[in-house]
């Protein structure tokens, strides 16, 4: 997956991380917080701040024990929350044992840590390190729309085209039509 962009919900006013597949064909919303957007943003940029924010203290920290994020992974969605984890590729001899990080033999994986992290905090370190984001497709699947930017020009040539062929006398005549058939002239959509 790769970031296409960050967008604001219209009706709650929260921002949106947009992830879209290396196809170009689908593109996963997240919704997150604006602090959260802050942080994707300045890591999408690639813009230095004059005080490190968290995530560039995370990389920093990682360089000096020798830690590299290896990818991100968002595997699945639990109560319509995304779930994602970091897997960081470490040097088994710089390892040390006293960590506030928990690192069992489940976590640790010949050289590699595995933990769980908010998908936003996985994303932000992502573009700083330009390490990959993967995306179960059971993910992709359930939470994606479908994007399909040839299609979508296709259909707005296709409307200018109706628009501009259409005269006010056909659709007064198309708008009695849907009358006398029954139907609400203003669908579901508030579209005529």
């Amino acid at each position: 997956m790769s970031v296409a962009g960050l967008a604001i919900d219209a009706i709650s006013r929260k921002p949106i991380v947009l992830l879209r597949d290396l196809a170009g064909s689908r593109q996963v919303p997240i919704w997150i917080d604006h602090a959260q957007a802050h942080n994707i943003m300045v890591g999408f940029k690639q813009t230095s701040q004059s005080v490190p924010l968290s995530h560039d203290l995370m990389i920093e920290i990682m360089k000096v024990g020798k830690l590299s994020l290896d990818r991100v992974i968002i595997y699945a969605i639990e109560d319509s929350t995304f779930q994602a984890q970091l897997k960081i590729s470490i040097d088994n001899g710089q390892l040390q044992q006293e960590s506030s990080i928990e690192i069992t033999q489940d976590t640790l994986n010949a050289d590699l840590i595995v933990l769980d992290v908010r998908p936003s905090d996985a994303i932000a370190l992502a573009l700083r390190t330009k390490c990959s984001i993967w995306m179960h497709e059971e993910v992709v699947a359930e939470a994606s729309i479908p994007v399909d930017v040839d299609a979508d020009k296709e259909d707005q040539d296709d409307f200018h085209r109706f628009v501009d062929q259409l005269s006010p006398a056909e659709m007064i005549k198309h708008l009695k039509d849907r009358d006398m058939q029954g139907e609400d002239p203003i669908d579901s959509s508030g579209a005529i």
